[in-house]
């Protein structure tokens, strides 16, 4: 892979369900094959250098979903950070959580906590898991932090700073691109605020199906893009 990657790539990790429909499978089949493109494109980002990758794994949305599937989903994300936490340590890759987790279940907050504090120092690739997540959400609980933390007369001097450093995980960069398999165009209200200045991209391919080529391609993508945050260059501005 050429220079100019991304730091920080974003994936909405769409069509599981589309999936296991075209095939004739019920919906949790498309998510257990979903889990294991999870897997191949974490490996495949750690191989190319990637800093930083955050998974949309499940949003504040997810929860209208029928109760038998959410339920599978939790505790596939259960099984899926006990039973992955060799291939990390292998790969010394840095497990992190971003949502609410509060509103997440017992087991699975306790088993969120245990990964990142078992990978905590390890000098890899960030693997930022996006669970319980809403853009909007995030934001929200960001103000009521900064709120908590100021008097009256400060709240006129909120800056985007100030915000920023309020966000679940204030220390990682905004993601340079987001990722969204199976051709839909919209963020779905994924990392609204850190996400302004994303490039995009969109794949039609549903995401089980989902390779290292596919992460490749999106990646020459991002390479000839011009990105100008708003600015103009020199040559654009006579």
């Amino acid at each position: 892979m050429d220079s100019g990657l991304p730091l920080h790539i974003g994936i909405i990790m769409d069509g599981n369900g589309r999936w296991a429909r075209q095939r004739s499978q019920i919906r949790t089949q498309g998510h257990l094959e979903g889990l294991k493109a999870a897997k191949r494109i974490v490996k495949a980002a750690s191989d190319m250098g990637i800093k930083y990758l955050t998974l949309y794994a499940f949003s504040t949305e997810n929860w209208k979903r029928a109760a038998d599937e959410v339920g599978f989903i939790m505790g596939l994300i259960k099984q899926y950070l006990r039973n992955e936490l060799d291939f990390y340590r292998e790969n010394r890759i840095r497990i992190r959580h971003t949502g609410d987790a509060a509103g997440l279940p017992p087991d699975v907050q306790a088993e969120l906590t245990s990964a990142a504090a078992d990978t905590k120092d390890f000098e890899g690739m960030q693997v930022i898991l996006a669970i319980n997540y809403g853009g909007r959400n995030e934001i929200v609980r960001a103000v009521r932090k900064l709120a908590a933390g100021k008097s009256g007369a400060d709240l006129s001097a909120i800056s985007e700073q100030d915000i920023t450093a309020c966000l679940d995980n204030p220390d990682v960069p905004d993601p340079d691109l987001i990722i969204r398999s199976a051709g839909e165009y919209r963020t779905s209200n994924f990392l609204l605020w850190e996400g302004a200045y994303a490039e995009l991209h969109v794949s039609t391919k549903l995401w089980p199906d989902w390779t290292g080529d596919d992460l490749t391609a999106a990646l020459r993508d991002f390479q000839n893009r011009d990105r100008r945050f708003g600015g103009v260059k020199a040559r654009d501005s006579i």
